[in-house]
């Protein structure tokens, strides 16, 4: 449903209407601004990363060709504003970890969560876990969860928009998800 609305979206501004313009930034904002957040792992960032990925889809509005793959289109945007954003930022790592220097060697064993008391505190705990363990992960694996299993873009199109292989982006979102399981696993056994 969400998907038939961005493309209904689209297709009013590509003819032109001009009433379109507040509700599709309306609509993007926020996931765009979430997405820049993660990615870049500051607000400061964030917050002008998603002013200027808006600023360029609206520039290049007349680039998109398919209205039904607006949503990768604008995600694609948004990754190229990040990676810029990111060279040029104070809060820029100095280096990328790979995934064999965050995950131990070994398996361990995923934390019993029924057993825990308060659940809205659970609830808050486990995001604030989660987008850590999220920030965290290296690049490569980051824009790929993020882009599968927060934005739900499908494996194609995130293939598209990392310019990667479906099988790299399969393997990634795979390591992605096993390494922030082992990162909520620790935070939750720390408790």
């Amino acid at each position: 449903m969400e998907s038939n609305i961005e493309v209904e979206l689209a297709r009013q501004l590509i003819a032109g209407k001009p009433e379109a313009f507040d509700r599709f930034v309306d609509h993007f904002r926020t996931k765009i601004f979430h997405y820049s957040w993660l990615i870049c792992g500051h607000r400061e960032d964030a917050e002008e990363v998603a002013q200027d990925a808006l600023l360029k889809v609206f520039e290049n509005f007349d680039r998109l060709r398919e209205p039904e793959r607006v949503r990768a289109w604008v995600f694609r945007i948004a990754r190229n504003a990040c990676l810029m954003k990111r060279r040029k930022s104070v809060f820029a790592p100095l280096n990328e970890m790979s995934l064999d220097e965050i995950l131990p060697h070994g398996r361990r064993q995923v934390a019993d969560w029924s057993e825990l008391p308060d659940r809205q505190i659970l609830q808050a705990e486990l995001k604030r876990s989660l987008d850590r363990a999220i920030g965290e992960l290296p690049e490569s694996y980051k824009s790929v969860m993020l882009l599968r299993d927060i934005e739900e873009l499908s494996t194609e199109d995130t293939a598209e928009i990392l310019d990667l292989t479906t099988d790299v982006v399969k393997t990634r979102l795979h390591r992605a998800r096993l390494a922030v399981r082992q990162k909520l696993d620790e935070a939750l056994r720390s408790k």
